[in-house]
């Protein structure tokens, strides 16, 4: 790559433009593009998503994939530029991904192709300012992975080095703030706690049960979870490079529901009422809740309005089938919605989702 954006480069005009098509779910593959145009001397100037694939149902695949197309528009750079500071331009990366990820998501752009699309407005901030550097050396946890990293390709690890990963980053934040925002839309909502947070952004970003182990880590770094620690063996399981997640039912069986009254995470919470409404009845799960003081919780409440938007619908709703790895979380939303009708209804509206389900039937 490095060699030919350098061969474009020189053939280009000043007054020229390139225009790259590319998607890669992989931050990876993205810190790598944006470092090598960089090098040498181009500039992002504005980027357009395009779905690239036919339109279908909402849910669901065996497997995540992205389905649009990014255009990444470049200009050479006009001339060298002084270093700036991270600390200066991260907000305004931030800024970037805000003013364009309300138009994205109306035009039609869902899941993990939201998070791809705002990857343009940060590059293109960040390209904008580049060279830069921190004024402070990077946090604790990031500097050992970051250094681990550099030591296998044996470079020297630089704490105070910025990199387009970091742009990334700052999109994913603010995509995972506007989608919380809209998946938990009820009055007097709570926030969520961080690993039912990471467990909705996943369903909503993925659309799946299986996906990148590595997306997964980096969804779980935005989130403040610890991936290896809170997530594998307890609510999902790693599997060569991909990240299966446990619907209720994997989890009872392995016994790694957790705690009833969400102490831990309100995923904890949520399952057990799930379960209980599957292996025995509707008044079991209310019963459950009740005895664990959690069904008048907002918390509570919150994790379930957002859980029921995400979850695949299963077939007592969507009256289809689903892949058989997905069949369980279908299970888990027949249920949720089953006990919000029959508990809940006043506190938490239906599904949006539902609706677009209903939509398609009729």
């Amino acid at each position: 790559m490095a060699a030919i954006f350098a061969e474009m480069r020189r053939v280009l005009k000043p007054d020229g433009i390139m225009t790259l098509m590319f998607t890669h779910k992989a931050t990876g593959a993205w810190d790598a593009l944006t470092k090598k145009l960089m090098a040498a001397d181009f500039m992002i100037t504005a980027s357009w998503p395009i779905n690239t694939e036919a339109e279908g149902s909402l849910h669901i695949k065996d497997k995540s994939a992205a389905n649009s197309t990014i255009f990444l528009v470049c200009r050479p750079r006009e001339a060298a530029q002084e270093t700036s500071y991270w600390e200066d331009v991260e907000p305004k990366v931030a800024a970037a991904v805000r003013e364009r990820i309300a138009d994205f998501q109306a035009g039609g752009i869902r899941g993990v192709d939201l998070y791809l699309s705002c990857f343009g407005p940060a590059l293109e901030e960040f390209s904008r300012h580049w060279p830069l550097k921190r004024g402070t050396p990077r946090p604790d946890e990031q500097s050992k992975r970051r250094k681990r990293q550099t030591e296998l390709f044996e470079e020297a690890y630089d704490p105070y080095a910025v990199t387009p990963e970091d742009a990334l980053d700052a999109a994913r934040r603010e995509v995972k703030a506007w989608r919380l925002k809209q998946l938990t839309h009820m009055k007097g909502r709570a926030d969520l706690d961080a690993l039912t947070s990471w467990f909705v952004l996943a369903w909503d970003a993925f659309q799946a049960p299986v996906f990148p182990y590595d997306e997964a880590l980096r969804l779980a770094r935005v989130c403040g979870v610890d991936l290896d620690r809170e997530v594998v063996g307890h609510l999902a399981e790693k599997k060569g490079s991909d990240l299966v997640l446990w619907d209720s039912a994997a989890r009872a069986a392995k016994g790694t529901l957790g705690q009833a009254d969400g102490r831990e995470a309100m995923i904890d919470a949520l399952h057990h009422a799930a379960h209980a409404a599957r292996t025995r009845t509707l008044d079991a799960a209310r019963e459950l809740l009740q005895k664990a003081r959690v069904d008048t919780d907002a918390a509570f409440l919150t994790a379930l309005e957002a859980a029921l938007e995400v979850l695949p619908v299963g077939k007592a709703f969507a009256g289809l089938e689903l892949p058989d790895a997905a069949q369980g979380a279908g299970a888990d939303f027949d249920a949720l919605e089953n006990l919000r009708r029959l508990a809940f209804a006043e506190q938490v509206d239906e599904p949006k989702q539902l609706a677009i389900w209903q939509d398609e039937a009729a």
